[in-house]
């Protein structure tokens, strides 16, 4: 009987040895991750300053729930000054609601003979049950004097009375501090100037450190200026730092040929297969010489035009001169009025045609004709009735 009880009590110590651990369902559930108790953050932990220059941070801080967090700076570096401000004011605590987010800024003040490296804090924040740190690292550095730079390529340009001369200009802050950049410049009173950025007219515009933009200057002369040589200076200005930039604009003038008559009328009579001389002035009323001057016509079929001289070599700006126009109607015109068209075509310059009306009159000498025909068919007339009119 003692052996088969030991033999069972075997057989049900190897079953409960063999048998596989039944899950356990704790196990088998999330446990959710308790909140940090306090946190203390601010987005830029680590910045480059230059010599001289004061930092304020802004910190933010979070807490489960309501209390308040007291503040320090451990290793602060020799010479430094680090300080709390919020409101205004110096603080050394800060009130933390729950679930929110509170403020507060940390100023560090540099000594007067730092010198440029790398400097490290460590912001403490000790709540009721926690604490936390943040490190922050400032590099000081040599800072690069505000300069600014205007250049161009194209300095001088050419062009007529009627163009506008657009130079591309770069500006540019060579220093690291952004500036507000105001722009003018110095022209001659026939001249205005703009600026332009991106198509759009500007007279001032943010440049931040070490920025560069590129920029149009256009400068429109009146149509009436002379031929010269102009010179302008543009300036961008941003407190106590300026830049300059010497410009020329090269007008070489422009001619503008017109042709008129000495009394200022386009009109005449000629006589039908006669030749008639037409007194034409050729007059330069632009700033620059018309030079190569060519005349052609156009007339009414049967007649011709010819020119004496037919080419004038030159006309000075302000100059005129005087062409003879030859006008002979063709033979068989009738008495009337007619247009010929005369164009003159000058080298590299700008002219217009001119309608002239010439009046056609009929001969003196075949009225007289007429008029004796007339008298001998009437003569003729009489004598037939006469002798035929008595049988």
């Amino acid at each position: 009987m003692l052996q088969r009880t030991g033999t069972l009590l075997l057989l049900l110590s190897l079953l409960l040895v063999g048998t596989p651990a039944l899950p356990v369902l704790a196990q088998s559930t999330p446990v959710a991750t308790p909140p940090p108790a306090l946190t203390i953050s601010t987005p830029y932990p680590a910045q480059v300053i230059g010599v001289g220059e004061n930092v304020t941070l802004p910190l933010n801080l979070r807490a489960p729930s309501a209390q308040i967090v007291n503040l320090a700076v451990a290793n602060t570096p020799t010479g430094w000054t680090a300080s709390f401000r919020g409101n205004n004011q110096i603080v050394e605590s800060v009130y933390v609601e729950p679930d929110s987010v509170a403020t507060v800024d940390l100023r560090l003040e540099p000594p007067d003979n730092v010198a440029p490296g790398s400097y490290t804090f460590t912001v403490q924040a000790q709540g009721e049950n926690a604490q936390a740190e943040l490190p922050v690292t400032l590099t000081v550095k040599e800072k690069v004097p505000a300069r600014l730079t205007l250049e161009t390529d194209l300095p001088t340009l050419h062009g007529r009375p009627d163009t506008t001369f657009r130079y591309d200009v770069t500006l540019k802050n060579e220093g690291d501090e952004d500036l507000t950049v105001t722009l003018s410049a110095e022209a001659p009173s026939t001249f205005q100037v703009t600026f332009k950025l991106n198509g759009q007219e500007v007279t001032d515009l943010p440049l931040a450190a070490n920025e560069t933009k590129r920029l149009s200057v256009e400068a429109q002369p009146n149509n009436d200026i002379a031929a010269n040589s102009y010179p302008m200076t543009i300036k961008a200005q941003s407190n106590d730092v300026s830049a300059t930039l010497d410009l020329t604009a090269e007008v070489t003038g422009q001619a503008n040929l017109v042709v008129t008559a000495p009394d200022g009328r386009l009109s005449g009579e000629a006589y039908a297969g006669q030749t008639t001389p037409f007194q034409i002035v050729l007059q330069n009323t632009g700033t620059a010489p018309v030079r190569q001057i060519e005349l052609s016509a156009s007339n009414p079929g049967g007649w011709s035009v010819e020119f004496d001289p037919k080419q004038v070599d030159e006309i000075a700006p302000g100059g005129q001169t005087q062409v003879t126009a030859q006008v002979m109607p063709a033979d068989q015109a009738i008495a009337g009025d007619y247009m010929v068209r005369i164009t003159p075509r000058p080298q590299d310059a700008s002219s217009k045609s001119v309608d002239f009306r010439i009046t056609v009159l009929t001969s003196t000498l075949w009225g007289i004709v007429g008029v004796a025909l007339i008298a001998v068919a009437v003569g003729v007339v009489g004598l037939a009735v006469n002798r035929f009119g008595r049988r």
